[in-house]
């Protein structure tokens, strides 16, 4: 009998991986609550989210078999919310919050590693917050509960932290509303009960070669599957690529392993993916833990199934059922395989996006190469969602190869047809 699972932030894109993966003529899979739900631009009422679900699942007159979600916040907290309310295998909700919320999180990790920058908690709203971080210049500012680098700050002097602060203020109520929802739900420490969801953290600035694990935990075993390199822009924080698989020495990435296990065992994070952020610093051999998404990072999922031979969205179906992933090892077409980042640094009128002529040629050069535009001609990028503080994204392209020189060889071809142009 066909498994039904149900998907939070339900999109064509992912839903394309999904059909795709080994025993998907085994699974139906429902739309939830769809993409445009949880990821818009305005505040957002999460009891609402909350009840449409509800109401939805209660009315389905089949068995509910996995609830599932591979975007960050709300989808994050509202899956393992909604599928405890339902009795279905997930990870605690307290276990989550302590990933998701920056101050919380550093204070667990503090517990059983070093591997941590210098940070401390502040309110934004206070007029005398400064003289609260004893942090020295430059350093990072961020919202409690922020996702792709939004309304985070390098901050280098007093007069770019009131600035700064002053743009916090008016955007931190869009998340930081809805997640004083969930930090309801459980027992907040006394060292975080008054730290909210419209609190920021500053952190010391930390540097390197950055990558991400992407593991799960079944049943209080770690499993990491697969170490990706996050490659940045050449003296920008702003993403050009995710690589994978990693080119860090194998020892560096097992003693990331062995610091992921023991943080995760300390929040007793269970029956979940998780993806992990962690910076090399070659020079001082130091490794530095940045953050933990307790999700399948999406933006990998291709790199996977060009390399490995499967999108690791099979890795969070099957943990969702309840059952252990088998997850295949170097049996896609490709050795390596890259996510790039179209970007622009100018807010800008766009004139002019890829034709459908020039898109149609990179695919005939290219056929494993997948691309999305995400902006259309005569707006500005800024009218997109979720951007990060220094750049607009305007797509994304996946693209395979043998060896990473052919993968940049192959991306700087591709380029010459994708043209954009502003105002």
């Amino acid at each position: 009998m066909s498994k039904n699972i149900f998907v939070v932030g339900f999109d064509d894109f992912n839903y394309t991986k999904l059909k795709a993966i080994e025993q998907a003529k085994s699974y139906t899979f429902h739309p939830l609550l769809d993409v445009g739900e949880v990821k818009t631009r305005e505040p957002f009422s999460i009891e609402k989210l909350i009840r449409k679900a509800e109401t939805k699942l209660e009315a389905f007159s089949g068995t509910i078999d996995a609830i599932v979600g591979y975007w960050d916040f709300p989808v994050t907290c509202l899956t393992p919310f909604l599928s405890h309310r339902f009795h279905l295998p997930a990870p605690s909700l307290e276990s989550v919050l302590k990933c998701a919320h920056k101050y919380w999180s550093r204070i667990e990790q503090s517990k059983v590693t070093t591997a941590h920058p210098a940070f401390c908690a502040f309110n934004p709203f206070d007029k005398d917050a400064l003289s609260s971080i004893p942090l020295k210049y430059p350093f990072w500012i961020k919202p409690i509960k922020s996702f792709a680098s939004q309304l985070g700050f390098k901050i280098h002097n007093e007069k770019e932290f009131h600035e700064c602060v002053g743009i916090i203020r008016e955007g931190i109520f869009r998340f930081g509303i809805p997640f004083n929802y969930f930090l309801r739900q459980v027992p907040l420490p006394p060292e975080v009960a008054n730290v909210h969801g419209t609190f920021c953290i500053a952190e010391q600035i930390i540097s390197g070669k950055q990558c991400t694990l992407e593991g799960y935990v079944y049943k209080g075993q770690c499993e990491v599957y697969g170490v990706v390199d996050s490659i940045r822009e050449p003296k920008r924080s702003t993403f050009a690529r995710y690589q994978f698989p990693s080119s860090l020495p194998n020892l560096v990435q097992k003693r990331m392993v062995d610091i992921a296990e023991k943080v995760l065992t300390q929040i007793q994070f269970d029956n979940s993916p998780f993806n992990i952020e962690f910076f090399y610093d070659e020079h001082d051999d130091r490794i530095w833990l940045l953050e933990i998404n307790p999700r399948i990072s999406q933006s990998h999922c291709d790199l996977f199934e060009k390399v490995d031979g499967a999108s690791h969205h099979e890795v969070m179906i099957d943990i969702a059922l309840g059952n252990k992933p088998a997850f295949p090892k170097r049996k896609g077409m490709f050795n390596c395989a890259a996510k790039f980042y179209l970007r622009t640094h100018e807010d800008a009128v766009i004139k002019r996006i890829p034709s459908k002529d020039e898109l149609r040629k990179v695919k005939e050069l290219f056929p494993e190469t997948l691309i999305q535009i995400h902006v259309k001609e005569g707006m500005k990028p800024s009218e997109l969602l979720n951007q990060e503080s220094y750049s607009y994204e305007l797509g994304f392209m996946f693209m395979g190869a043998q060896d990473e020189q052919e993968l940049l060889d192959n991306h700087r071809k591709c380029l010459e047809y994708l043209n954009f142009e502003f105002s």
